[in-house]
């Protein structure tokens, strides 16, 4: 899309009428995840111990688990208790950040108990 904007750019202006320069920023953290996905297994279990109904989703880039995961952190995202994110309604709650607390507090608890 924006090469092709660049091209149409370019043709009606002259070529140095424009330099595109794309870099990649987000990246496909389920390639990541996807080799240690017992670590995902380990936060379900924490969510189910907490009467927490966990809703797994591909997610792509944006988020620091994207970012960590390609550092050599495998790390899947867990909810923070954010609603609406980035927009003008956007807000957090209380109650939800507490219990993702709980879940991370669950999330440790289980790794030492597997000696990992």
């Amino acid at each position: 899309l924006m090469l092709d904007a660049a091209a149409k750019i370019k043709a009606q202006y002259g070529e140095d009428a424009l330099i595109i320069t794309m870099e990649d920023q987000y990246y496909n953290m389920g390639e990541k995840i996807e080799p240690v996905k017992e670590i995902v297994d380990i936060a379900r279990t924490a969510m189910e111990k907490l009467d927490i109904a966990p809703i797994t989703l591909p997610i792509r880039g944006g988020t620091d688990g994207s970012q960590l995961s390609y550092m050599g952190l495998p790390t899947p995202n867990i909810f923070a208790g954010g609603e609406n994110m980035h927009g003008k309604f956007e807000y957090v709650s209380g109650e939800t950040m507490e219990k993702a607390t709980q879940v991370i507090i669950e999330i440790v608890q289980l790794f030492e108990q597997q000696g990992k």
